[in-house]
């Protein structure tokens, strides 16, 4: 026997360890690459009764998020008719207030009125002969007093009157 020494055998165990790691990394590679499923393990534990109970939840939830799609659309579709007919309500008025304010623009503009002065009280208006005899009286000299015990009339009456009497100074 021949015995060897160790920095001639070196290059054989490097390449047998080479060859080893090598084959290690093709056996374990597809298992690296592959991610794991959190249910795969759960798998195993879950029965089938609670599998399709799962399964039948997740219908209803799917049936009920399809109504409620169908009710949102509902909604839209008459939301958007309601503003289709405010639009065409709005564009109607719209037309009506511009047919108006061409209109308006062709008419003449009325010239102003003169202010007329009314007549002075008194004049050509008819007095009560009632009051024509405090008025009288009152021109006489006599105060309102006076007169309504002469007339045989309430003082406030007699008062009134003279208050209201037309043209003072003239009668």
């Amino acid at each position: 026997m021949q015995t060897s020494s160790p920095t001639a055998d070196a290059p054989q165990w490097i390449a047998i360890s080479i060859g080893i790691l090598g084959a290690v990394y093709l056996l374990l590679r597809p298992k690296m690459g592959r991610k794991k499923d959190p249910l795969e393990g759960a798998g195993s534990r879950v029965s089938l009764s609670q599998q399709r109970a799962v399964e039948r939840d997740m219908n209803n939830l799917v049936v009920e998020l399809s109504e409620m799609a169908r009710q949102i659309t509902a909604q839209l579709d008459t939301r958007s008719a309601k503003l289709e007919a405010l639009l065409r309500e709005a564009d109607r008025r719209i037309e009506q207030l511009s047919a108006i304010e061409r209109s308006a623009r062709q008419m003449p503009i009325p010239k102003p009125v003169e202010s007329r002065q009314l007549p002075p009280p008194g004049d050509g208006l008819p007095s009560d002969p009632r009051h024509q005899v405090v008025y009288d009286l009152a021109t006489e000299g006599h105060n309102a007093h006076d007169i309504a015990q002469r007339l045989g009339r309430p003082a406030g009456e007699v008062e009134l009157i003279l208050a209201l009497r037309p043209n003072r100074g003239m009668s």
